[in-house]
Order: C-alpha cells, then sequence, then structure tokens
C-alpha cells in the first residue's frame, strides 16, 4: 500500500476502525483504481501497457531536469506535514529573520508526478542530510528560482516582499507539473497566526506581574541559519548561536511551554529557561507580539541520531549509558517532586547532549508522544480521544466517545480549541486525565523506552517508523534484546509492564510502502492492509474502552490502584540504576 496523508487515517491511526473517507477522497480512489487494472490479455509489449498520454517515453511526462541552478537562490533545510511542507530558506539575503515561509504542496497529486517527484519518500524523509538529495526538494528550488526571477523586479525588491509578509506566511504551489513553468507559486499571508499571537502585557496579566520574563528582543535581531524542524531555527544574535522556538501552526502550546520553562526550578539535565522573549510588530493591528522565545544551543545534537552513530563505530561505552540513564531519571523525578508537573515528551529527540556529553530535556510544550513510546494508559485515552474528533470517523460514533472524553476530561472541548487560555496543567487531555501517581507510572513506561535504546544503542523503538526514517534505521524491534545487560533487560521489562503488541508487528513501513509482515509484497493487496489495520484498531479501543470503564467503576468505589500495572517509581529505578552503576565500577 502507497505510503501518504490518507494512509494515516486508513491503517495508522486508531481511526482506522472506523474510517469513512470524505467525498473528494473516495473519487480519487475510484480513478486510481481504475488506472490500476490491468490491461487486456493481448497488451504483450511492456512499451504499450500504458496510453501514450500517461507513457514515461512521452516527454512531456518527464522532468526536463532536477540539476541545480548554477547559483541558487534558495535552500531546503527539511521538511514536515508527511511530506506536504517544506522547509525553505533564501540563500540571497544577507540577514534572513526567522519569517518561516515554508513551501507547501498539495499530497493529491497523481501516481506520475508522484513518483518522479518522490512525494512517498518526503512523506518521511525529513532530515537535512537526505531530504536535500529528493526529486522534490531540487523541484522546489527550481520552482523558486524561476518564480524569484521571474515575478519580482530585483532580488532587493523581493527582500523587502520578504521581511514584510506575516509571521508563518506560506508559499503554496499550485498546478503541481513536472515543468517548473507551469507551476504557481501562491503567497499565503498568515495574519489569522498573528492576529492570536498575544502582546507581553496580555500574557503579564494572565501568568501575574510578577512573572520572569526573559530580556526581550526584536525578531528582526535574529537572524536564521539553519531551520531545524517545523518548530525550531538556529539562529545567530550578535555573533552568537541560539535556539529559536515558536510555532506556525498556532501559539497555544509555545506560550505555555514558555510559562513551564520560566517557572520550574532549575535541574543540571533540563533545558535552561529561555534566554529571550521574542516579540514582532505584527501587520495585524499593529501591536507587538510574543512570536517564540530562544534557549541554549547544543551542537552535539540529539540521542537519536548520537546513539546509533556511536554504536556503529564501537564507540558507545557502557559508563555513559549508565550516566546518561541515571541523569533522565533524576531530572523526570525533579520535575515531579520539586516542580510538581509532568514530561509526556520523553523520546530520543528531545535529549540533546551538552558539550560536557551530558543529557538536557527539552520540548515542554507536553503534547505527548505517538504510541511507540507513550504508556497503554495513556494510549487508551489518545485513541478515545482521536475517534471522538476526527472528522473522517461517523457522526454518531464520534458522539460515543465525545461522551467518554467528557467524563474524563469535563472541558476537553476548550482544550481542543487554539486559544491560549492558560491552563494550569497544560493541553494534553490524555494525561490531564490521570493522576499524579497514573502520570508517573507511564513517565516511568517511557523511560523503560529510552534506556532500551540507550542499551541497545538504537535510534528508536521501532525498525521502520511509518512517520519519519532515520539516517541511522534501527535494526531490532522493542522489546527484542541483543545488548542490554541481564540486570538492565530485568528493570526494562519492569518499566514497560502492561505494554500490548504494536501495529509494526503485522504492518511495516519499507521504503515507501505499507506492509504485510505475513506475506510477501507480491501476494497481498492495499485491501488486505486496510483490513488488517481495521481488525488491529478495533482491538485496541475495544480494550481501551474496558480498561476505562473498569478504572472509572473502581475509582467510583474507591478501590483503583494508580499504579495499575504495578511500575517501579522512579526513585526505585534510579536506585537499580546506581546499584548497577556500582557493580560495573
Amino acid at each position: 500500500m502507497e505510503l501518504s496523508p490518507t494512509a494515516i487515517g486508513e491503517v495508522i491511526h486508531p481511526t482506522a476502525a472506523y474510517y469513512r473517507p470524505p467525498q473528494e477522497i473516495q473519487e480519487i480512489q475510484e480513478i486510481q483504481e481504475i488506472q490500476e487494472q490491468p490491461e487486456p490479455p493481448h497488451v504483450v509489449n511492456s512499451y504499450t501497457e500504458l496510453p501514450w498520454a500517461d507513457s514515461l517515453l512521452n516527454p512531456k511526462n518527464r522532468i526536463d531536469s532536477l540539476d541545480l541552478p548554477p547559483n541558487p537562490l534558495w535552500r531546503v533545510d527539511g521538511c514536515a506535514g508527511l511530506g506536504s511542507q517544506y522547509y525553505v530558506l533564501p540563500l540571497f539575503i544577507e540577514q534572513v529573520p526567522p519569517i518561516r515561509m515554508d513551501v507547501f504542496v498539495s499530497n493529491s497529486q497523481s501516481h506520475l508526478i508522484r513518483d518522479q517527484l518522490e512525494l512517498d519518500k518526503a512523506f518521511h524523509t525529513k532530515d537535512s542530510a537526505r531530504l536535500p538529495r529528493l526529486a522534490i526538494a531540487r523541484h522546489i528550488v527550481r520552482i523558486l528560482q524561476r518564480w524569484t526571477t521571474t515575478d519580482f523586479h530585483d532580488l532587493s525588491s523581493f527582500e523587502k516582499f520578504y521581511k514584510g509578509v506575516p509571521f508563518g506566511s506560506r508559499l503554496i504551489l499550485e498546478n503541481m507539473s513536472l515543468d517548473t513553468h507551469q507551476v504557481r507559486v501562491k503567497v499565503g499571508l498568515n495574519h489569522n497566526l498573528e492576529h492570536k499571537l498575544l502582546p507581553l502585557s496580555r500574557l503579564a496579566d494572565l501568568w501575574g506581574s510578577e512573572f520572569p520574563f526573559p530580556p526581550v528582543i526584536d525578531f528582526f535581531d535574529l537572524h536564521v541559519v539553519r531551520v531545524l524542524h517545523d518548530s525550531v531555527c538556529l539562529v545567530r544574535i550578535h555573533d552568537q548561536l541560539f535556539i529559536f522556538k515558536a510555532l506556525t501552526s498556532g501559539a497555544k502550546y509555545l506560550y505555555h511551554e514558555l510559562k513551564t520553562l520560566c517557572t520550574i526550578e532549575p535541574h543540571e539535565n533540563i533545558i535552561r529557561r529561555p534566554m529571550h522573549v521574542v516579540t514582532k510588530r505584527c501587520n495585524f493591528g499593529f501591536k507587538k507580539a510574543v512570536a517564540g522565545f530562544t534557549t541554549f544551543y547544543h551542537a552535539k545534537g540529539t540521542l537519536r541520531d548520537v546513539l546509533p552513530s556511536l554504536q556503529a563505530h564501537g564507540q558507545l561505552q557502557r559508563v555513559d549509558q549508565l550516566k546518561w540513564s541515571i541523569q533522565l531519571t533524576r531530572a523526570l523525578e525533579h520535575l515531579k517532586t520539586r516542580s510538581r508537573t509532568y514530561y509526556p515528551d520523553l523520546r530520543l529527540d528531545n535529549i540533546v547532549l551538552s558539550e560536557k556529553s551530558d543529557v538536557i530535556m527539552v520540548d515542554f510544550e507536553q503534547r505527548g508522544v505517538w504510541c511507540e513510546f507513550a504508556a497503554p494508559e495513556v494510549n487508551a485515552i489518545e485513541y478515545i480521544r482521536l475517534i471522538a474528533t476526527d472528522e473522517c470517523v461517523p457522526e454518531p460514533v464520534s458522539e460515543k466517545y465525545r461522551k467518554i472524553m467528557q467524563e474524563l476530561v469535563p472541558e476537553f472541548e476548550e482544550l481542543e480549541g487554539e486559544k491560549y487560555t492558560n491552563p494550569e496543567y497544560g493541553f494534553n487531555i490524555s494525561w490531564i486525565a490521570l493522576s499524579e501517581t497514573e502520570q508517573e507510572a507511564a513517565e516511568v513506561y517511557m523511560l523503560g523506552r529510552v534506556l532500551w535504546c540507550i542499551f541497545e544503542g538504537v535510534s528508536g523503538p521501532q525498525k521502520a517508523a511509518v512517520w519519519q526514517s532515520y539516517r541511522w534505521e534501527p535494526e531490532l524491534e522493542f522489546p527484542e534484546y541483543r545488548r542490554t545487560p541481564p540486570a538492565m533487560r530485568i528493570l526494562i521489562d519492569k518499566c514497560t509492564r502492561g505494554r500490548r503488541e504494536a501495529l509494526g508487528n503485522i504492518i511495516i513501513r519499507r521504503n515507501s510502502q505499507l506492509l504485510l509482515t505475513t506475506k510477501p509484497p507480491s501476494e497481498q493487496t492495499a485491501d488486505e492492509v486496510k483490513q488488517t489495520a481495521k481488525r488491529f484498531w478495533s482491538t485496541e479501543i475495544e480494550v481501551a474502552e474496558k480498561y476505562l470503564e473498569l478504572r472509572s467503576s473502581q475509582r467510583r468505589k474507591g478501590e483503583w490502584n494508580d499504579n495499575y500495572f504495578e511500575r517501579p517509581t522512579l526513585a526505585r529505578v534510579l536506585e537499580d540504576l546506581l546499584v548497577f552503576q556500582n557493580e560495573v565500577a
């Protein structure tokens, strides 16, 4: 089955149990089914299997060139949005402000265009090392080169235009074609985002007049070096490098993270409090609003990239594995006991290394992780939430699950909105529904998965994660053990009690296809993949409902054990790690 955005609802999300495609998706699928029907038996010449209008032998169906211009005016730094959003940077502007005017490409392209532009690969290839080599990245550079030089009088006029658009505006590629001259570049001015941004005075009203805001710096004093993520840029301020954090999808998680980082008690293994609050004069209403903040830049990168690289070169040392494991556990316990907050985002992407090779936890939006890292009790609520809010689920089904969510978190629909409302515990509905003891047990589960990655020296718990491929793909799947010492295997198994079979055990990503693990690729169809996913998610949702019913019933009776799976506490995990460290020493 082709890996495309429709596969999210049909296979990868729990919505697959009830998925009903929108009418326009249904029409596209019917057309594709007709196109994919086998040719009549009398057609034997492979060169005549396709009509001339659709054949790659027809010059109009081939890209004339993917060579970059001699002096490219643009660079593609990465992508998000399942291959639909590309981070681009104008190279001809000497000091580029973090406008974040990304390129957006519709995913509803013909097979001819998708195949030649490698859009399926872009679905899961996101890093700056591999993405620029894909056809779509080179095609975007060529399109923007032509647009910049033909639609503007000169490059200086483009620079003036670029610096005047609202933060988070978009470059939308319309009428996508293999011929760059046929592609229209439409500018989408994101006034709506700037309208939602709040001035510092409004945040002070919400957080209190004594709130410890960092120093304020103007947006145009930041100069982009590289776009690292859809919410993160590496910027230069007065010859010093910083991380600039901002969200073009909305501001509520950004403001919650800023508040959290400014108020939690400092810890050596947690990212420092923000260095600056970044404000921008908005075109809408001319208010000066908070667009983001800066934090310290750790150049060594994340454990996701460091672990497999060290393992591949024989440089991953037991002393470092234990040091990092202990530091993470201490940081989590610090957040729980000293700052009275939870950390639902524990994964390798959110752990960076300092100059002294100590781990530093980053990303405090508190959005949470997907099910390959999350605890089953968190997933149980998250599955229900997704079905309750997905537009491709029949309304009677959604209504049933909305009632369940309202019982768990009465204000869940308000928290689902885009407005920043200064909630005490953030916007993560699945975690807000849990007690403090349940939150700690869920953190221990995530910690167990991370410990497995650390001691196995891999980039993640799945061999081929659907959402993202890595430069160093894992060669084994959690909870398979090869390198982890026996004492740590016992601890990891205790931490991850209650774990369930993952979708990756029966459906995997191979290159840019979703395939069943039980049959050879040539003997399976896309419909079989969908039906298998439907059965899997139907079972998982049934288990989730029964778990939540039991929890609700026993909580009413005062009989519920908040540590339902009997996992160790963070303090006990730390104790076991220290004992093992002493034995190794």
